[in-house]
C-alpha cells in the first residue's frame, strides 16, 4: 500500500528572516571633532588671558607702579680730540637712579651703558648688577675712556668744530637696563626699559669754556 503523503501548497512557516540592513556612512564627522576642541582651546585661552589681565590689573591697583628716575648729575670729560679719524675721549660720570615706589623693589640684573657722538658708539661698559629697595636712591659711577674711530660727513665736521671752539660737546649716554621687580614675595620680570640721556659736557682742559654741567633728567622708555 503506498504511502500518503500530506499536500503542499507552497507556504514556509518556518522562522521569519530578517530584512537585510542598511548601512549609512556619516559624513564630515572628523571635521565636526577638529571644530570642536579648536573652539576648545580658544575659549580657554581667552579665559587665561582675561584671568592674567584681571590679575595684573589688581597688582597694579594695590602697588601703584611708578617709574624709575635717572639723572646725571655730574660729568667731567677731561678729554675729547681727533687724530686723524681716531677720537680719544675720557668721561666719567655720575648717575643717580631713584626708586620712587612705596611697595616695589627692583633688582638690576645688568646694565649696559654706551656713549655716543654723532650716532657713533664710543664704548660699551657692563655696570655691576645690584637691588634697589623702595623709595631708594643709588648712585653709579660709569667711566668711559679709549679711542674710538668716527667718521665724521661735512655738517657733523662743523658742528664738532663749533663744539670744540665753545668747549662744550654734546654727547648721548643711553642705558639699557635689565631689571626684575619684587612685589612682596613676588618677582616679574624680565623688563627691557630703555633710558637715554642727552649731554651737554663741558672739556675741563678748554680754555675757551666757562661752561658748567648741569644735571640731566634722562628719558625712560619701555
Amino acid at each position: 500500500m503506498a504511502d500518503k503523503q500530506p499536500h503542499l501548497n507552497g507556504a514556509f512557516y518556518g522562522p521569519s528572516v530578517p530584512p537585510p540592513t542598511k548601512t549609512y556612512h556619516r559624513h564630515g564627522h572628523g571635521r565636526g571633532c577638529a571644530c570642536c576642541l579648536l573652539s576648545t582651546i580658544i575659549k580657554l585661552i581667552i579665559g587665561i588671558v582675561v584671568v592674567v589681565g584681571i590679575a595684573v590689573l589688581i597688582l597694579w591697583l594695590v602697588f601703584r607702579p611708578n617709574k624709575l628716575r635717572f639723572d646725571v648729575t655730574s660729568a667731567e670729560l677731561t678729554q675729547f680730540n681727533f687724530t686723524g679719524n681716531q677720537l680719544h675721549y675720557n668721561l666719567a660720570l655720575n648717575l643717580t637712579i631713584r626708586n620712587p615706589n612705596k611697595r616695589i623693589g627692583v633688582y638690576y640684573d645688568a646694565i649696559e651703558a654706551s656713549p655716543f657722538y654723532k650716532d657713533q658708539r664710543l664704548n660699551t661698559q657692563w655696570l655691576p648688577p645690584f637691588y634697589q629697595g623702595h623709595k631708594t636712591t643709588t648712585v653709579v659711577t660709569p667711566q668711559f675712556n679709549g679711542q674710538q674711530l668716527v667718521l665724521l660727513g661735512a655738517q657733523e665736521l662743523t658742528e664738532f668744530n663749533a663744539e670744540k671752539l665753545a668747549g662744550v660737546f654734546n654727547i648721548d649716554v643711553k642705558f639699557r637696563p635689565r631689571l626684575r621687580l619684587k612685589l612682596g614675595a613676588v618677582r616679574i620680570g624680565k623688563l627691557k626699559p630703555k633710558v637715554n640721556c642727552e649731554l651737554k659736557v663741558p672739556l675741563e682742559s678748554s680754555a675757551t669754556s666757562f661752561t658748567f654741567f648741569q644735571a640731566t633728567r634722562c628719558n625712560f622708555d619701555f
